[in-house]
């Protein structure tokens, strides 16, 4: 297994079952659940210094999807032109986080994850399977599709553990 099947198993173990598309909508509702619930100033919050603000770790779960549908849509349709990584740090520094509600962040998010839906739940088996390289590293159709979920639910776990229990 090389390094990046590594980091990427990490996202991959955490979608608790192989309805991959299922649980991209339940993580959705938890992830708007959680967000609904939350004011504009629990929004800023940061758990420790130099973390991301609750908003800005919502801009890089929709960042982050828009990469990856982008991704899954060049290989798809059996582009192979290699496509460059991202840095999610410099994005989260660059962002407009801040300068947003957080309800317009939601519903960007929200957007995005229709948009998901959407492509994923159209495509063939055979599109499914295909493969191309991003950053370096042969990825599927699918396994972009998966890791939108475990990527979503690891940040979900992490503002339960570390975020929501510092603003009660």
């Amino acid at each position: 297994m090389t390094d990046f099947e590594k980091y990427i198993q990490r996202y991959l173990d955490l979608v608790p079952s192989e309805n991959w598309l299922d649980e991209m909508k339940n993580i959705t509702n938890k992830t708007v659940e959680i967000y609904t619930k939350l004011t504009e100033e629990q929004g800023n919050f940061a758990y420790s210094e130099g973390k991301w603000s609750l908003k800005t770790l919502l801009e890089h779960l929709t960042d982050t999807e828009k990469i990856f549908n982008y991704r899954a849509l060049r290989f798809a349709r059996k582009d192979q032109t290699e496509l460059s990584g991202f840095d999610e740090e410099k994005f989260a520094e660059n962002g407009i986080a801040n300068h947003l509600k957080l309800s317009e962040l939601l519903e960007d998010f929200q957007l995005t994850r229709l948009n998901s839906l959407a492509f994923f739940s159209k495509l063939t088996l055979e599109q499914f399977s295909q493969k191309g390289k991003a950053n370096g590293n042969e990825i599927s159709v699918e396994t972009l599709g998966k890791l939108i979920v475990g990527h979503n639910i690891h940040h979900v776990n992490i503002i339960e553990e570390r975020y929501l229990e510092k603003l009660n």
